[in-house]
Order: C-alpha cells, then sequence, then structure tokens
C-alpha cells in the first residue's frame, strides 16, 4: 500500500505529512515517560521482523498480491505508541534504502499504515474485546480489527488519491475497497495466528503480562533467526504480482504518473540488489540487509526515547491494553 512520489498533490501530502507528524510526536512524547526498558530489544525485533512481512507479498487473485501490513499485531503485541513508531521507522527504511514508497508521500504512507492501520486498528480491537469477553472472542476481535485496518488505510489512500486529482473516486473506490478486502484477510488470518502462537509459547511478551522478561536475550535470539529465515528461504518466493495501489494505477492508468527520484541514492531498489543476476539471491541478501538495520534503527530509536528514570518491572503496562487472554 505504499504511495510512490507523482500520486499525490502538494497539498495531500503537506496536510498527511503534518496529521502524521502531531501523531508521531505524540507518540513519542508518550515514550519519553512511560517506555519500560525490557520492550527496546522487542521494538527492534519487531520493526525487522515487520519489514520482511511486508516483503512477503501473497496471491489475492485477479493478477494482485498483497502483504502484511501489521500495525494491529505490533499495537497488540508492543502498545499503539510503540507499534506507530516500529512503523514508522520501517517506512523511512524502506523509502530511503529499498525505494519502496515515496519521500514526498511518506506523510501520506505514515497515515494511512501508521494512524489509520495501527491506531486506529487498535483502537477497534481494544472496544470490540471490551464487550466480546473470552480468549475466542478476542481472537474474532483481533481479527476483524486488522482486516478492517486493512480496508479502512486503503480507503484513504484512495481518499488522497481522488483529492489529488489523480484519480476519479468514484472509478477507483470499488476496485481498491474489493482488493484490500482480500487482502485484509490475509492481514487477519496472519495477526491471529502469530498472536496465538506466542500467546502459547512466550506469554510474556504480549502487552499485559507481568511476567518480568526473564531470557530475553534468548527470545530476542530465537525471534531474530526466524526473521532471518522469512528473509532468506520465503521473501524470494513471494509473489511478484503488483500489490493492490500498483495493481489498481495500472488498470485505471495512472501509474505512468510515479515519479522515481530516489532508486538513484536507494542500493537496494526493488528489494534487490545490483549486479546480481540471480534475483532470489538478490532479494535474500537485500532482505538480510534490511532486518539488520531494521532491528538496529528500532533498538536505537527506542532507547534514544526511553525514559532513564522508568523500569519494565516497574510499569503497569495492563493500563494501556486489555490483557490477551
Amino acid at each position: 500500500m505504499h504511495i510512490p512520489d507523482g500520486f499525490l498533490d502538494a497539498k495531500t501530502a503537506g496536510v498527511t505529512a503534518a496529521l502524521s507528524a502531531l501523531a508521531v510526536s505524540a507518540a513519542l512524547r508518550r515514550l519519553k515517560k512511560k517506555l519500560p526498558r525490557r520492550k527496546i530489544p522487542l521494538m527492534g525485533l519487531s520493526a525487522a521482523f515487520l519489514f520482511v512481512a511486508q516483503m512477503i507479498n501473497f496471491p489475492v487473485g485477479g493478477g494482485t498480491s498483497g502483504h502484511l501490513l501489521g500495525g494491529v499485531l505490533s499495537a497488540v503485541l508492543l502498545g499503539p505508541a510503540e507499534a506507530l513508531v516500529v512503523m514508522v521507522s520501517v517506512l523511512l527504511v524502506q523509502c530511503f534504502l529499498f525505494a519502496d514508497g515515496g519521500l514526498v508521500a511518506l506523510g501520506a504512507n505514515v497515515f494511512n499504515m501508521g494512524i489509520i492501520g495501527t491506531l486506529f486498528g487498535y483502537g477497534l480491537y481494544t472496544a470490540l474485546v471490551r464487550v466480546l469477553p473470552g480468549e475466542r472472542w478476542a481472537m474474532v476481535a483481533l481479527a476483524v480489527a486488522a482486516w478492517c485496518s486493512t480496508v479502512l488505510a486503503a480507503l484513504c489512500c484512495t481518499g488522497e488519491l481522488a483529492w489529488s486529482g489523480t484519480v476519479v473516486w468514484n472509478a477507483a473506490i470499488v476496485p481498491m475497497a474489493g482488493v484490500h478486502m482480500l487482502i485484509g484477510l490475509g492481514e487477519a488470518l496472519i495477526t491471529v495466528l502469530v498472536v496465538k502462537a506466542i500467546s502459547a509459547t512466550r506469554p510474556e511478551i504480549l502487552m499485559g503480562t507481568n511476567q518480568g522478561g526473564q531470557h530475553r536475550g534468548v527470545l530476542v535470539a530465537f525471534g531474530f533467526a526466524i526473521v532471518f529465515g522469512l528473509a532468506v528461504f520465503v521473501a524470494p518466493f513471494a509473489s511478484s504480482l503488483p500489490d493492490g495501489v500498483e495493481a489498481i494505477a495500472a488498470r485505471l492508468g495512472f501509474d505512468s504518473r510515479e515519479v522515481s527520484a530516489l532508486p538513484a541514492v536507494s542500493p537496494f531498489e526493488g528489494y534487490t540488489v545490483r549486479g546480481l543476476t540471480s534475483p532470489r539471491v538478490a532479494t535474500a541478501i537485500a532482505g538480510t540487509a534490511g532486518i539488520i538495520v531494521m532491528f538496529f534503527a528500532g533498538y536505537f530509536i527506542a532507547r534514544m526515547i526511553a525514559s532513564r528514570g522508568a523500569s519494565g518491572e516497574a510499569m503497569k503496562e495492563s493500563e494501556h491494553a486489555p490483557r490477551i487472554p
């Protein structure tokens, strides 16, 4: 769902950038006061996971593919403010190192995938889980929130394109909503499966649990090994079909508006490596480089904003989210 440069006009890019900056600033202010130190490596690991998960496109029919956004998943595991910061760090690295998403459109991408896909999706999840008690209904709430976050982010993207004069709203709304309803099914399924797996094996990672975080280094190492495996053995075999925005742009004829300024300075443009003849090897190398960059970016950003006076053990994380059953 990354919007490239050339699709948005100045007013749309400016308004979405301003809204995104306000949301990110509020998240940073909150984290400076209340970021538990034990979450610092988990934010790095989450950033690496989101990065590689967004590399793995799956076909949804009609010559279109989709990938996990991961906003609701990150928010449930870490908290909404933490998840927004992680999402922004992923989008920044994707933009500059991989030419995925435009620089001018960065504010819109943060708005769609960060504010809408993460904060709105998480807010919907918390509202649903309060009226749907029990583990089974909590998973239903999680699936619904993940699906809705994907569809609403796509609708916002459509609105931005229409407001920019790139496409007529009536022409784009049905195909954009339709394809992202299908992508949302994958988002919901992956989100539920990951949360259930973590809940069954490492419940101390989940928000709302108070198990101190013993063996944190082992947990991070194990998680990074999984992320590395996805980058090397899964991402190279992902679907090469265009994603929802790319497919709709080609179908409605505004794909020619794309402006590519960053590829000249992006070492891994298109999640590959220049000069390598094997696309799968190139993707594996680019993915590996990406998860390393993302882990340390997420880790050091979290470390910089963590409050020196806060400790993970002293924090009452349950104030941020309901406990995952």
